[in-house]
């Protein structure tokens, strides 16, 4: 039983030592101001056009199922509402965070999993250039700013595609709709669906980076690492999700 446990504890141990050090480094210099810009286009840009199309079907389906369920009770117009809410605290944030762990948690352990198989890290190291302040601190740093960025523009498209839905099929005057979504968010809806992203973008960079720098066995071992850091990110996303809500559940209780 000690022997089956010995693995994940030493991982779990040297994911966090990771993590101390990546945090660490951002205030120390050199910061490798050149190597955040580069990853924060790669990281907001690039997945600019999959977060917006997600954002744009999760808001329109979402209209469309609410409105169903709302029109049984004569509630139509709190479609808004409904979209607004659902949007902004829960599925604006995960959706999104899956979108970049898919695209960028794989990205971080392919590239840093083929730096490491070639030794390019090793060889890093020899010229004396320590590899998680060149390597992981840029990542973290830029995931940790573009994936509010990129969230807040997924509720954004999300609500409008609610407002398209809400006009067209629903034939919900704008004025109603608009003013029903904007009403609907408090400042604790706010703060979940800005801190949520911000904790995602923690471990999505992080985990990345974990299973590229402990990437062994040639390309065979590139293509599992990278499978492993899209499932555990996208695992630990819904995990902190259920923790992120009970905590806030809790506060508006008392």
């Amino acid at each position: 039983m000690l022997d089956l446990l010995k693995g994940p504890v030493i991982a779990v141990q040297e994911f966090f030592l990771l993590a101390a050090r990546a945090v660490r480094n951002i205030f120390r210099s050199p910061h490798y101001g050149d190597d955040i810009a580069l990853q924060m286009d790669n990281i907001g840009v690039g997945s600019l056009f999959i977060v917006v199309l997600t954002g744009l079907f999760s808001g329109a389906v979402m209209a469309l199922q609410m409105s169903r369920v709302l029109s049984q009770y004569g509630q139509l117009s709190k479609t808004g509402t409904a979209v607004a809410i659902t949007l902004v605290r829960e599925l604006g944030p995960d959706l999104t965070a899956l979108m970049v762990a898919g695209r960028n948690a794989s990205g971080m352990a392919s590239e840093l999993g083929s730096m490491k198989v070639t030794e390019q890290i090793d060889a890093m190291r020899a010229l004396g250039t320590d590899p998680v302040q060149k390597l992981v601190t840029p990542r973290l740093i830029a995931t940790c700013v573009m994936l509010p960025v990129l969230t807040v523009i997924a509720d954004f498209v999300g609500i409008f595609a609610g407002w398209v839905i809400s006009f067209i099929f629903l034939h919900l005057p704008s004025r109603l709709y608009w003013t029903s979504a904007w009403r609907a968010l408090e400042w604790n809806d706010l703060t979940q669906g800005l801190l949520k992203p911000l904790v995602f973008a923690v471990v999505i960079s992080l985990i990345g980076c974990y299973y590229g720098l402990k990437t062994t066995g040639g390309t065979q071992g590139v293509g599992r690492a990278t499978t492993q850091a899209m499932v555990t990110a996208s695992v630990l996303i819904f995990m902190l999700t259920y923790f992120i809500a009970q905590i806030f559940v809790s506060q508006t209780k008392i």
